[in-house]
């Protein structure tokens, strides 16, 4: 049976039909023509809400902390080797812990694991504020860490299933909002922090107040799709907009997909392009003779490009058969953005800025594809969760190398030269990723 969102997406298919279409034998039977797509108004606008406040959580517990990063290791007395691996620490809790959504959303529903992920990064946040030790501190985070990893994984999901005819546009949305909390919060710590009384432990607790709005729609989602839920939480999907992620996953064999996996390698080539440019970029700038302030500025442009591209990639990539070209585009920005640090640094610094931030939004637009290829909620939560969790454990090396090659070689030639190698793949494996392809044929 084919979706809206194929629809949307391809706008060559046939839109919602009652019956299960040769293409899709796995379609379940329950969601039938006369659901409204996602449930009630009053649930959508709830989610939609939800969606909002959830990807505002997603970043400033990591972004957060790198302004204060020095101050935290002089309160705990963190070593710096410690503090280095502090900054790989997020890439490994998502790959981690992303693994765990399909099982829990296929348990307890994807509201129900989304509300408890906003839970843990609250908790997470408040209590690492009041550790007195590292190991502690490093506790908190990783509980922080496991409920953000597990919302990645399920936010394409809670697209697909409560509006499934506006994948483009509700992507766009939670991404933007991802794209502001994460350049909000690098911004806002260090002056929240002075204007609370300049205290490390308050300015990083003061962002777990975000994550308590973020339960409210969240409650009232659970309550109100709580009556229709099947009561073994089983593979069916039933009629309530709170049930279980779909089914016919069963035949879903994500790992024998070649979309899948150029997805997985996709989404980690882009997250190791975007902590290589949250990690170096300033120090590139800085070492080309740009000051410190105006390196940080930089950045902050760098970041808050994807604000509002975040918005408007999503809905072009949603109206398109083929996403490879958006993959080329933003990839050759990149490319651009690697020759002018190479050969001008200093000089055109505010240009490779802005061609760094538009090659960074590859990241909204992966989540895009990771929507359009499956045509289940079961079998988004699956790709979801095998992109992601393939992904962050791919983008672990790349800011480390980076550094090594800079300690090694003294100069930024040999790490640029490996981040336009990286690029080159990531456009690569992009443009296969982008195909009009679903994983539940097995392609």
């Amino acid at each position: 049976m084919a979706t809206a969102d194929d629809d949307l997406k391809t706008r060559s298919r046939t839109p919602a039909s009652a019956g299960s279409g040769p293409s899709s034998p796995s379609r379940p039977p329950a969601a039938g023509p006369s659901r409204a797509p996602g449930g009630s108004r009053r649930t959508r606008l709830l989610v939609a809400a939800g969606l909002v406040l959830a990807a505002l959580n997603l970043r400033p517990a990591v972004s957060g902390l790198g302004p204060l990063l020095e101050e935290v290791r002089a309160g705990l007395g963190m070593s710096g080797t410690v503090a280095g691996l502090l900054t790989a620490v997020p890439s490994l809790c998502f790959a981690v812990f992303g693994g765990l959504a399909p099982r829990l959303a296929r348990r307890w529903g994807p509201a129900a694991v989304v509300l408890a992920g906003m839970a843990a990064v609250t908790a997470g946040l408040a209590l690492r504020s009041f550790a007195g030790h590292t190991a502690p501190f490093l506790a908190a985070s990783a509980l922080a860490l496991a409920g953000i990893a597990v919302s990645n994984v399920l936010m394409p999901v809670v697209v697909k299933h409560w509006f499934p005819d506006r994948v483009g546009s509700m992507t766009g949305l939670y991404s933007m909002a991802l794209a502001l909390g994460t350049a909000g919060a690098a911004a806002v710590t260090v002056p929240m922090t002075e204007a609370l009384g300049g205290s490390w432990r308050v300015g990083l607790g003061a962002w777990a107040v975000l994550g308590v709005l973020a339960l409210a729609p969240w409650t009232a989602v659970l309550r109100d799709g709580r009556p229709a839920r099947e009561p073994g939480g089983g593979a069916a999907e039933p009629a309530g907009p709170a049930s279980p992620a779909g089914g016919g996953g069963a035949a879903v064999r994500i790992t024998r997909s070649p979309t899948a996996w150029a997805l997985g390698v996709f989404f980690g080539l882009q997250a190791s392009a975007a902590y290589i440019t949250m990690g170096w970029l300033p120090q590139i700038f800085r070492d080309a003779g740009v000051s410190a302030s105006a390196a940080g500025a930089m950045l902050a442009v760098t970041m808050g490009m994807g604000i509002p591209l975040s918005f408007v990639l999503p809905r072009i990539a949603a109206r398109l058969s083929h996403q490879g070209p958006l993959v080329a585009i933003l990839g050759l920005c990149g490319l651009s953005g690697y020759a002018g640090l190479w050969s001008a640094p200093a000089s055109g610094a505010w240009a490779w800025a802005l061609l760094l931030g538009v090659s960074n939004c590859a990241f909204p637009l992966v989540l895009t594809m990771i929507g359009m290829r499956s045509r289940t909620s079961a079998g988004v939560v699956k790709l979801s969760a095998f992109a992601q969790s393939t992904g962050y454990l791919l983008s672990i090396p790349g800011p480390l190398l980076v550094g090594a090659l800079r300690q090694h070689s003294g100069g930024w030639h040999l790490p640029l030269l490996l981040m336009t190698t990286l690029m080159v793949v990531q456009i690569g494996v992009g443009m296969l990723a982008g195909r009009d392809r679903c994983v539940e044929d097995g392609r």
